[in-house]
């Protein structure tokens, strides 16, 4: 029996936990735009007195909360927001502030475990943001803003402690890692 596409759609949704645009979902699901329409559609119904919805607005589509919980959204974010930043949301703002930005898989790479849930409090907590990598509009970068800075009583990335020495640190490695990359591909 295939697995449904309704099914299928909330898979991708969920799994990617950003809005997709139509055309994109059409290319990964191999359906017509009719078919996604109604794969929408079906999905909607059947999210129906979840918790969970399908938010469509113009062209793009995303698995969300459904407003009846925003309740218990809010109280779990006001719990998150509540506790204090643990090492490995420290370590990976450090990482981040020394680096300017970097993408989640640098992330990982440098800690060497999957840092989604540190990402995800410094985001909440609106320490850093994510932004659209100019270099792969297929990948995002987290950066740190203004908020990080005046939370940590500095006004700029080189007031921070061996800024210099840690960033051309991180940059020789990078370049490194870059570096056998490409002898690696030739």
């Amino acid at each position: 029996m295939a697995f449904p596409l309704p099914s299928r759609l909330e898979a991708v949704l969920f799994a990617g936990g950003e809005a997709f645009a139509k055309k994109r979902l059409m290319t990964l699901l191999a359906v017509s735009s009719e078919e996604l329409d109604a794969a929408i559609e079906e999905l909607h119904a059947a999210l129906d007195g979840s918790g969970l919805s399908v938010v469509t607005v113009a062209d793009m589509v995303e698995l969300r909360t459904s407003p009846e919980a925003a309740a218990d959204i809010q109280a779990l974010r006001e719990s998150e927001l509540s506790r204090d930043l643990g090492k490995a949301s420290l370590e990976t703002l450090a990482l981040i502030l020394y680096k300017g930005s970097a993408t989640r898989g640098d992330i990982d790479w440098v800690r060497g475990v999957n840092s989604g849930t540190a990402i995800r409090a410094l985001l909440l907590r609106g320490l850093i943001e994510r932004v659209e990598d100019a270099a792969d509009k297929r990948r995002a970068l987290y950066r740190p803003t203004v908020d990080a800075l005046a939370h940590l009583g500095v006004t700029s990335l080189s007031e921070l402690p061996r800024f210099n020495e840690l960033s051309q640190m991180l940059a020789a490695e990078d370049a490194k890692q870059e570096q056998a990359l490409t002898a690696t591909d030739a």
